[in-house]
């Protein structure tokens, strides 16, 4: 009985003293002073569920780069591994002096280290970004949606498939000089992100999610341009004088933005908003070449939208307004492309032209888009600009008035520019089209949209 008795008393101390440490390593993690800002929601998102701990002296040692054993624990932690010591299939990872032995037996058993490293295991070595997307591709499952090409990353194979299904996923990315860097070593920053992003989805990104909300002209020589919001992050390129950048989000003294084909973050004393002295214009006329757009009542969209947009060209350059034309004859223009190459030929607004359709013959009438994305001055100017073409359109057509209103049209939605889109009519329509198919009316149209963006000049200035 006091045996019994005895033993009782010292589970009890036992557990007593396992919640005291447990207890003790969260306050302790709780207290690392060096966690980037940044990341901290992250980090501290591994902290609590016990996958990362400090180091002795309080610290996290953000910039530490990872070793194989550590990656290997940090994920065998992450998903729920067996990290129980023991033998393991590898010649160079022992039982008793391998804390990270059952993590990495287990790891090679549910197939997550197959053909990715080979007899040796090499745990002190540290691993690589490229070993890295195999390892968390394999361990969260993760499957190729679409292809993202890098330009040192070849085109097919294991570690291509990797890559694309971190990246498809929103748990990894490349860099802003079109890299991914499969052979750098990884910090503990940017692994504990990467783990954390595959458990938890909310903390996932996708660069197709930024909206770009104003534009830039470089002011100095050559200015870096850094993978982080600060000189202490490594230079992924320049940019030269007058250089004109994309901005999509702001960051203290910092801006993320993009130019000459390069992403990444850009101090804003070296920075200064593009001159608006002269008037440049990108016209779009929507679809073309291998994409037709709407048919109807014997008027092909392409067509429709080139002819009115050439003519726009025209009034506009008459009275005195330099227009930049995303194509100019029956050629197919990426969305993406139409955006791009208007903001490099420096235009200060943009107008898309379409033919609008529906699936009934009912709707009629001309309308007006605009992007509330970044709710900001561009935002606020491409409300005017379709307010004063709808305002002029639809009452040169004759047609009915459906007003202006929002959507997220890539041309527009994605458009650091004042931008709008303009459905001049409905195909499927007989009466629009009628109107649409006739060089009467398509002068007219190109007639309204050119006054309607002097009007928006003219309240500008």
């Amino acid at each position: 009985m006091l045996n019994r008795i005895y033993l009782r008393k010292i589970s009890i101390l036992v557990a007593i003293c396992l919640m005291v440490i447990s207890m003790g390593e969260k306050s302790f993690a709780a207290n690392m002073n060096d966690i980037p800002a940044k990341y901290s929601s992250e980090i501290n998102y591994l902290i609590n569920h016990q996958i990362i701990t400090g180091y002795p002296d309080k610290t996290f040692k953000p910039n530490n780069n990872v070793t194989r054993e550590e990656a290997v624990t940090m994920v065998g932690r992450a998903i729920g591994l067996n990290g129980q010591q023991r033998e393991t299939s590898y010649d160079d990872v022992k039982k008793e002096s391998s804390y990270a032995s059952g993590y990495i037996q287990s790891a090679f058993e549910k197939g997550l280290l197959t053909g990715l490293f080979e007899k040796s295991f090499k745990p002190k070595e540290k691993i690589t970004r490229g070993e890295m997307a195999f390892l968390l591709s394999r361990a969260f499952q993760l499957t190729v949606a679409e292809d993202v090409f890098f330009s040192d990353v070849p085109r097919s194979g294991p570690q291509y498939d990797a890559i694309n299904a971190i990246v498809n996923a929103g748990i990894g990315n490349g860099y802003g000089d079109g890299t991914f860097g499969p052979s750098k070593a990884i910090t503990r920053w940017e692994f504990s992100l990467l783990v954390a992003r595959g458990l938890e989805p909310t903390f996932r990104v996708s660069s197709s999610d930024l909206v770009p909300e104003g534009e830039f002209v470089v002011t100095a020589d050559s200015l870096n341009v850094r993978s982080g919001p600060g000189t202490e992050f490594s230079i992924l390129g320049s940019l030269p004088l007058g250089t004109k950048v994309i901005s999509y989000k702001a960051e203290g003294d910092w801006v993320f933005a993009e130019g000459n084909q390069i992403k990444g973050y850009l101090h804003k004393a070296y920075l200064s908003k593009p001159s608006t002295s002269n008037k440049i214009i990108a016209i779009d006329a929507g679809h073309g070449g291998t994409d037709p757009g709407a048919y109807g009542n014997g008027v092909t969209e392409k067509e429709l939208n080139l002819a009115v947009a050439l003519l726009v060209q025209k009034k506009l350059e008459k009275n005195g307004i330099q227009v930049f034309m995303t194509r100019t004859d029956d050629t197919f223009v990426p969305l993406a492309d139409r955006v791009s190459k208007s903001v490099k030929a420096n235009a200060d607004t943009f107008v898309s032209i379409h033919g609008n359709s529906n699936t009934s013959s009912s709707p009629n009438g001309t309308e007006t888009y605009y992007s509330t994305a970044a709710l900001n001055t561009r935002a606020e100017n491409s409300k005017k600009l379709a307010g004063f073409i709808q305002e002029r359109l639809h009452k040169a057509l004759g047609t009915s008035d459906r007003g202006i209103k929002q959507a997220g049209f890539h041309v527009i939605h994605k458009n650091p520019l004042p931008s709008v889109l303009v459905e001049l009519g409905f195909l499927s329509n007989a009466g629009d089209a009628k109107k649409l198919a006739s060089d009467e009316y398509r002068e007219k149209a190109a007639e309204a949209i050119t006054e309607g963006i002097i009007d928006y000049y003219n309240w500008k200035n």
